[in-house]
């Protein structure tokens, strides 16, 4: 009797610490999933706040467009929106046969009145239009905007993927790609967005190309407008081409296929330094393949420097940056943060000979999730001209010390530490 009751007891107490023991991991994964979440929250509540009162308009010195011959072909690059978006409408009003325009943002405003009525003109005039936009980027922007006449051909890429219920990465990435072809001849891509902000408050890079090298982008175009058409859209011709120029390169992430070589060639041109190591992003949330490639670099002397918005205009993606500033000061990588405006480049040049300029930010979201398009260019001139821009903007900039670092509250600490869940998701 004595025996059964202590098997009894020793039955019940299991069970006991069983279901305990359950409720203490469900509370655990509530709250793993609850504070970060909640934290994030406060702080894009918190900055929303700071925004409505800061109405400051941004200033920032700029650099003058400048042109380099690679291989036949001339590059431009530009850091000012009114400077690139004056050359862009010039391109279109100019079009004699086909325009390809793709873009993540098209704001409704004066600006992008601009460009719909240079593209509706030119189709008017006779010329093939072709227009890709994201439809998730732009759905602050009245359906009505878009509304293009016929016969311009639009591709409005999905708001909702399923993907995104599973985060499948391969479906649920966005179309994030700048690109602008005319004629064949004349194409531009880099970071900016269609907006009248964008035109003189945001500190952006974009670059044209003139020649033969325009088919990297025309091409990037017409794969993706091939892949994404409806079936009752027309076909474009992809005919190749004879011109086959390494120095000039435009590296394309299509995630539906799982090729993401821009990621690739990051590693490879990081790997590869010698000297210095010169990023610019608007956005920076390397994963641990870059972050070990930037820290090797410094270890064995290469003056590797990142600069960064102090404040951007999304302020969890900041806080996910500073998570890793611990890690690149103590390695001695140079942080500098960008004063009293956004910069939303994604740019880097490495040793006085390699450069990319492009869509992509180091970050999950465009290094494995979105489509993106980089160009990697391998040319002295151009990596000069990127290098004059890059201290350009350290003059707009300040050196973040790990002392300074360091000396950080408690509370942003904390912050960091609560908020790192969240990194696989930006």
């Amino acid at each position: 009797m004595e025996a059964a009751r202590y098997g009894e007891c020793v039955h019940l107490s299991a069970d006991a610490v069983l279901r305990t023991t359950r409720r203490l991991l469900s509370r655990a994964l509530v709250l793993a999933v609850a504070a970060p979440v909640t934290v994030a929250g406060v702080l894009v509540a918190t900055d929303a706040v700071r925004k409505r009162r800061n109405t400051v308009e941004a200033t920032f010195p700029r650099s003058s467009p400048a042109d380099v011959e690679v291989a036949g072909t001339t590059t431009t690059v530009f850091t000012y929106g009114e400077d690139v978006y004056r050359e862009m409408l010039a391109a279109i009003r100019g079009a004699r046969r086909r325009i390809l325009f793709e873009t993540y943002i098209w704001k409704a405003d004066a600006l992008g009145e601009e460009f719909k009525r240079a593209l509706v003109e030119a189709s008017e005039r006779g010329v093939e239009v072709f227009v890709v936009y994201d439809g998730f980027a732009n759905l602050v922007v009245p359906q009505s905007f878009f509304d293009l006449p016929a016969p311009i051909h639009v591709i409005r890429y999905p708001v909702f993927r399923p993907g995104v219920l599973l985060l499948n990465v391969r479906k649920s990435g966005r179309d994030h790609r700048k690109i602008l072809v005319v004629d064949d001849e004349i194409a531009f891509v880099g970071g900016y967005n269609i907006g009248a902000l964008y035109a003189t408050q945001w500190r952006d890079t974009h670059v044209r190309l003139v020649g033969p090298s325009a088919w990297e982008l025309r091409n990037a175009f017409v794969d993706f407008w091939n892949a994404n058409r409806a079936s009752d859209q027309p076909l474009l011709a992809d005919p190749g081409s004879v011109h086959w120029e390494p120095r000039l390169r435009a590296a394309r992430n299509a995630p539906a296929h799982l090729v993401f070589p821009i990621r690739g060639i990051y590693l490879d041109a990081i790997d590869r330094a010698s000297s210095h190591v010169y990023i610019t992003q608007a956005y920076f949330i390397p994963d641990r393949e870059i972050l070990a490639a930037l820290l090797a670099a410094a270890a064995r002397g290469v003056d590797v420097r990142v600069l960064v918005p102090e404040r951007s205009n999304h302020v969890l993606a900041d806080w996910l940056s500073r998570g890793l500033y611990t890690a690149l000061l103590k390695g001695g990588v140079r942080i500098h943060l960008y004063e009293d405006a956004m910069v939303h480049a994604k740019t880097a040049t490495i040793d006085g000979a390699w450069t990319t300029i492009g869509t992509a930010n180091i970050d999950r979201l465009s290094l494995t999730g979105n489509y993106e398009v980089n160009l990697e260019i391998t040319d002295p001139g151009v990596a000069e001209q990127m290098e004059k821009v890059f201290e350009v903007d350290l003059s707009n900039s300040r050196e973040l010390t790990l002392a300074e670092w360091e000396s950080r509250s408690l509370a942003a600490k904390l912050s960091e530490i609560v908020l790192t869940p969240l990194r696989p998701l930006l």
